[in-house]
């Protein structure tokens, strides 16, 4: 827009272009730093030889392209036809690491070995690309090509060898001075880190290499920790939103496309656009094909490397900043920029898509679990604030050397900004190391409450892991992990916590909609767990936990899975366990079909045999249970009659305050008249009607709550060796579990 006279008057004068290029120059510098602040060198030591051999191969082939390319286009620029030749063949080479970043970001591959490896090939990449458009950009500026070049070399080795033996421990000498103990850092101090930056650039910068490469080894050299940690949280909202969308305008009023002159012209760059992504591909896949890679993720890793972004940018600019390419060189490579990215996301949908691993078992319910069977749960936890009640909750759980208990605890953590989604595994042989951020100190927290857990509770094992992705994405990564350990039951906490005065507050909203995703795609039963408080024992051994834990039964698979819980929890010599059925009294009404339904019609009449079997399952599930129970004091069963809704919420209020914990079935699809009328005051439909009134901050009792929900196979004879693939199937699920059971 512009290059329209009117746009360019009103939005884009003369006098604020200065401005608003400085501005952007800034917002560069501050982006790459946090770029190198983020970046996990880790993850480029492990994969470091084949990331090597990946950045060569998607070099080597595109760079001859790019050669024989640019003599049919360099007659069409002022440039010499050395310098456009390299500046080209280097531009089609080059891949883009952020850009890369969020592609595997947004495709859920970051965590896997795809991932990991572009990711290090396209660092090596960049390393390579940044360091010959140094060499293209000092030469062309100078006559003495071996001098300039030699300084150039010698300047950046001892710049960051500076960098690394003598900033980075300043660095971290005041980082341990200044950190305080709730690590909310002095503005002076981070005055200090971000001059920092300025100082770094404006180095570089003497030394005749892009400012840009100045921050990028400062953020790079920083250490880990809170600092760190505390500048890309004040940093990332302001630069990713504000600054880095100036520098993006500025590159496009930059940007002639009417210097392109001639069909032929665009077609050769059309062509050299395709060619050199096709070389770049088909180099990838005969490395991938070498070291045993599938052909799939051989194409998918070729078309990530051909990714183009801030990197190539960067470079352009400075270039031209520098009179090293004129302006019919720019608009071509932007052009091929725009046109490398728009095919890449739209071929990889349609080539990689990765299957999940299909793990069939047939224990994915608590209920199914034999009672002599070790039982695997899956603990979520979000905050250390979530540790104490879950661990409480696994206690009065009763492992035994009959039936032992496997947890996987699971600390869920937000990626924000442009870091990489992983799962970590901690190794609990390991002795502690100092945490580096916030996010690790968390994580060692939960883990060492855990690791208490299974030292002071006999036959009960843990593993504990930490998984970083985003909200959208994180209850993929917990049904994946549930169904590659074979978990039972997955406890996940609910997104409310008790406030001071009784009520509850929204910890985080965003933790809702994961609930609710969890509930509709788990392998396995779940529960949610209602914080409240529930201590766990520091003796189990000594008997010293003690819980009274009721279970409201209205009936459904969701309330049987809850009691098949609490009959494993009743074993424990210290719990007391009151088992509350609900009957429908002469008055209830039952809910009535749509009178457009025909009476006669075959679902109707196989919905209602299936109501029937599933109140002959109720029946024969509560017998069972108090057959086992029949002489065990600390064990009672009561019946309620009520006729609805209202009076239901009476029978639950006037129970005796003595319980510390309620398991309730969430009731998914069960159309009862015991709940008439509650379900349009239901705030939390996650919680089902009975476990949204339990948590609500108008309950008197201030009790833990834990609403659970079954999962209902999809083989024929309902064994549980499938899974759900999508909302649709599973609500099928919920209305055909009746009838097949």
């Amino acid at each position: 827009m512009g290059r329209f006279k009117w746009v360019a008057d009103v939005a884009f004068s003369k006098s604020s272009l200065v401005l608003l290029e400085t501005i952007a120059n800034i917002g560069i510098l501050y982006f790459v730093f946090i770029i190198g602040l983020e970046m996990d060198l880790s993850v480029i030591r492990k994969n470091g030889k084949k990331a090597f051999v990946f950045a060569i191969s998607g070099i080597f082939l595109p760079f001859l392209i790019g050669c024989a390319f640019s003599f049919f286009l360099h007659h069409k620029t002022t440039m010499k036809e050395d310098t456009f030749l390299i500046f080209f063949s280097i531009f089609l080479s080059i891949t883009a690491l952020p850009v890369v970043s969020r592609i595997l970001s947004e495709f859920r591959l970051l965590n896997m070995e795809i991932g990991n490896i572009v990711q290090s090939a396209a660092l090596f990449n960049n390393t390579f690309g940044a360091a010959f458009v140094v060499f293209v950009i000092s030469t062309a500026e100078s006559q003495t090509i071996f001098s300039t070049t030699f300084w150039v070399i010698a300047s950046s080795i001892t710049f960051v060898a500076f960098s690394i033996f003598v900033v980075r421990p300043g660095i971290s000498w005041l980082a341990r001075r200044s950190t305080p103990e709730d690590e909310n850092f002095t503005n002076f101090t981070i005055s200090i880190a971000l001059g920092g930056v300025m100082i770094f650039g404006f180095i570089s910068d003497s030394i005749g290499v892009h400012p840009s490469f100045g921050a990028f080894v400062f953020g790079l050299v920083f250490p880990n920790g809170p600092l760190a940690v505390t500048l890309v949280e004040r940093l990332e909202d302001f630069v990713t939103g504000f600054l880095l969308p100036l520098f993006f305008v500025s590159s496009g009023l930059k940007t002639n496309v009417s210097k392109i002159q001639g069909a032929s012209t665009w077609f050769t760059l059309i062509m050299a656009s395709i060619l050199s992504s096709v070389a770049k591909v088909a180099g990838t896949v005969l490395v991938a094909l070498s070291v045993k890679m599938p052909f799939r993720e051989g194409v998918a890793l070729g078309l990530l490397m051909n990714s183009k972004g801030l990197a190539e940018l960067i470079g352009l600019n400075h270039g031209k900043d520098q009179k090293v390419i004129d302006d019919t060189a720019y608009a071509m490579m932007v052009i091929t920029t725009i046109l490398m990215n728009a095919v890449i996301a739209p071929l990889l949908i349609q080539i990689y898509r990765p299957a999940r691993k299909f793990v069939p078992y047939k224990r994915r319910t608590i209920q199914k679990t034999k009672a002599d069977a070790e039982m695997r749960i899956l603990a979520c936890i979000h905050t250390p604030r979530n540790a104490p009640t879950i661990i409480g909750l696994l206690e009065a759980s009763h492992p035994t050397k009959k039936t032992p208990i496997s947890v996987f605890s699971l600390h869920l953590v937000e990626l924000t900004g442009h870091g990489s989604a992983t799962l970590i595994v901690h190794n609990s042989q390991k002795a502690d190391s100092t945490a580096i951020n916030r996010m690790q100190a968390q994580s060692d927290q939960i883990t060492n409450a855990f690791k208490t857990l299974e030292q002071h509770t006999n036959f009960i094992s843990v593993q504990s892991l930490t998984s970083i992705s985003p909200y959208s994405t994180m209850h993929e990564e917990i049904c994946n992990l549930a169904e590659d350990k074979r978990v039972a039951f997955i406890i996940i906490p609910f997104h409310k916590q008790p406030t001071v005065d009784g009520g509850m507050e929204s910890a985080n909203s965003k933790i809702q909609m994961l609930n609710q995703n969890v509930l509709v795609n788990a392998p396995c039963s779940i529960g949610i767990l209602v914080d409240r408080g529930l201590s766990g024992s520091k003796s189990l051994t000594a008997g010293q936990v003690s819980h009274n834990i009721a279970v409201l039964f209205f009936g459904g698979p969701d309330d049987r899975e809850a009691l098949s819980y609490a009959m494993r929890m009743s074993e424990h010599p210290g719990n007391s366990l009151n088992v509350i059925r609900f009957f429908p009294g002469p008055n209830a009404v039952e809910q009535t079909m749509d009178q457009s339904h025909d009476l006669n019609d075959t679902g109707i009449v196989t919905l209602q045999i299936g109501k029937e079997q599933d109140k002959q399952l109720d029946d024969d599930c509560i017998k069972q249970f108090r057959m086992m129970k029949a002489t065990d004091e600390s064990f009672s069963y009561i019946e309620k009659v009520v006729n609805n809704g209202e009076e239901t919420v009476a029978a639950i209020r006037a129970l005796d305050n003595i319980h510390d914990l309620f398991l309730v079935g969430r009731g998914e699809g069960i159309i009862s008249p015991l709940t008439a009328g509650l379900t349009e005051w239901s705030e939390c439909p996650e919680l089902g009607v009975i476990g949204d009134l339990l948590a609500s901050a108008d309950f008197a009792a201030a009790v833990s709550v834990l609403v659970v929900q079954q999962y209902v196979g999809v083989g024929p004879n309902d064994d549980g060796i499938g899974t759900p693939d999508n909302a649709s199937q599973q609500e099928e699920q919920c209305i055909m579990a009746s009838v097949r059971q």
